[in-house]
């Protein structure tokens, strides 16, 4: 069943990352003052197109085993943000189907959609990834992107060396 976004809902694309996670946070903060309900959205795709065809049956799951994977992933998303209790403002819906297409079906007559992007692109990638530029490209509602809630641990032990670093003298005055 496709249950699709009312005019009070935004729409948050769910994929377990700390940026997704970040996303789910900002839209549930700012759904009281819209008087808005959060719908979290996790698409997922069969890989069987991914596995080369002389893989062996045992390393391909069935399709039941992605939809229950996805399903654990969606549900931990949820409890990690909102812990054990989750407000009953929050729904989860998980689809079928490329994952920009999916959450721009459910985001239509929605609000916004909310997707959580990067701090800081990494190897000089671009913070947001194809489905938030997919999304961003093709919305007809306001799109959010929300930045990850930490730097990454790397970035974070280097920002730490160089505030203990002491400074370097140049003997000018």
């Amino acid at each position: 069943m496709t249950e699709l976004a009312t005019g009070h809902d935004i729409v948050v694309g769910v994929d377990g990352s700390e940026a997704s996670m970040a996303a789910l946070r900002w839209a549930a903060q700012q759904a009281p003052a819209l008087r808005a309900d959060v719908v979290a959205v996790h698409a997922w795709e069969p890989s069987a197109s991914g596995i080369a065809p002389y893989a062996p049956v045992s390393a391909r799951p069935t399709a039941a085993e992605e939809r229950d994977h996805a399903a654990q992933l969606l549900a931990s998303t949820i409890r990690a943000v909102f812990g054990p209790r989750i407000d009953s403002s929050v729904r989860a819906v998980l689809a079928e189907g490329p994952p920009a297409r999916v959450l721009l079906q459910h985001a239509r007559g929605a609000l916004m959609l909310a997707l959580g992007r990067k701090a800081h692109g990494e190897y000089e990638l671009p913070p947001i990834g194809t489905v938030g530029r997919e999304c961003l490209r093709h919305a007809t509602i306001p799109v959010v992107a929300v930045p990850a809630a930490n730097p990454p641990a790397s970035l974070a032990s280097q920002l730490r060396a160089v505030e203990t670093s002491s400074p370097a003298r140049s003997g000018a005055a």
